[in-house]
């Protein structure tokens, strides 16, 4: 490996929404908890990356961002090289992260009032998106089955209320680390078609995918529904750059890119140029970084799997991609307030699972993308946590 993961950041001297909004989410502000909520990694930005910034200070322009093309580029040149998709550069859009692109797609294709699905549980900020734009959410509960979930595409289709106009796709999911495989893409997608519904397809965790497992874009699953398909993206969760706040969307079809077209020219803004100079740094330089932290990440998840999985009564999802662990407490009876407090008690701050809705009752979801001698920390004070169950 020739990236230096293990080293621990002084990330509490500087301003981070992980460690600084503690004292807001939980109510402490003691240095010697271990966060483990939002889902950054507590890792070095790749040289690559580090280094395209440093040669932006220096030119010593921040004004506006100007042409986005050569952007375009790596984005499309990304996807084919690692994902298998081809993809044109003209269809790449870009927006300011991907919650800000979610809510331009649900004002180009709904009207408050609308319902918009969503497989929960789920990554928690869709729902607050929804509810802000004045759409309603619609949940569709995921399944589980053989330790993973399944969409019950039946129960969805019973349960519609016609009002539904946009679908969302989490791909990979977040929180289960669960990679769709293209037979159930195919038929989201052909579900989609059959009740005329917009398919969104985040696919922010698609670069955090573990060695020897190969993610699908929907595009490639479903290759016959692209006149539905809106895809968003970013490079913030694969290479750590959150704090660019850039993101994009990806649109074949000629007559669903001039309907978000009409939204982002509404906005009137421009790209985050630093964010932009990260996103190009990222796909263009930084391919091994990317094998490199992923098997960390998947020898972080091996550990803790092993060890928080084998407390009684506690069982881990197994994961394919991300680095968000999502651990099933239910069988121990305990309320969501008493398992967030035994965590907080240790000093571990996880999410709680409830933020994640129907069927995130019961459980927490741990972020691993810690350096490995204060993940082995955690994984003791947890394991302290629940002593009193073995």
């Amino acid at each position: 490996m020739n990236y230096d993961f293990d080293t621990q950041l002084p990330l509490w001297n500087i301003p981070t929404s992980k460690y600084g909004s503690l004292k807001k989410a939980y109510g402490t502000d003691d240095p010697d908890v271990i966060p483990m909520w939002v889902a950054d990694m507590d890792f070095a930005a790749a040289p690559p990356i580090r280094a395209a910034l440093q040669a932006e200070v220096d030119a010593g322009y921040f004004g506006y961002f100007g042409d986005v093309s050569r952007v375009s580029q790596s984005v499309a040149r990304w996807y084919k090289d690692m994902h298998g998709w081809e993809v044109d550069p003209g269809w790449v859009r870009f927006t300011h992260g991907v919650v800000n692109g979610f809510g331009d797609v649900l004002a180009a294709f709904s009207e408050p009032g609308d319902e918009v699905i969503v497989f929960s549980p789920v990554y928690h900020a869709f729902f607050r998106q929804i509810d802000a734009m004045g759409r309603r959410v619609h949940q569709s509960p995921l399944i589980l089955r053989d330790g993973q979930y399944h969409m019950d595409l039946e129960a969805l289709a019973a349960a519609l209320t016609g009002r539904e106009k946009v679908l969302t796709l989490c791909s990979p999911h977040n929180p289960g680390g669960r990679i769709w495989s293209a037979e159930e893409i195919r038929a989201v997608a052909a579900f989609c078609a059959e009740h005329d519904l917009i398919l969104i397809s985040d696919e922010i965790h698609m670069d955090l995918t573990f060695p020897g497992v190969n993610f699908t874009p929907t595009a490639v699953a479903a290759p016959d529904h692209l006149d539905r398909l809106v895809v968003l993206n970013a490079a913030s969760k694969g290479f750590n750059t959150a704090g660019g706040e850039t993101g994009f969307f990806l649109a074949p079809d000629p007559g669903i890119r001039a309907k978000l077209d009409k939204v982002v020219l509404d906005r009137e803004s421009s790209p985050n140029r630093f964010g932009m100079v990260m996103i190009a740094a990222a796909y263009d330089h930084c391919a091994d970084w990317s094998r490199d932290v992923r098997a960390y990440l998947a020898e972080n998840f091996r550990l803790f799997s092993a060890r928080i999985g084998a407390l009684p009564g506690v069982s881990v999802m197994d994961m394919q991609a991300t680095y968000l662990a999502w651990v099933d407490f239910t069988d121990l009876g305990m309320s969501d307030r008493e398992l967030l407090d035994r965590t907080l008690d240790a000093k571990v701050a996880p999410s709680p699972g409830p933020h994640f809705k129907e069927g995130g009752s019961g459980h927490l979801r741990f972020n691993l993308a810690l350096p490995r001698p204060t993940l082995l920390k955690a994984i003791e004070r947890i394991e302290i946590a629940f002593s009193d169950l073995q």
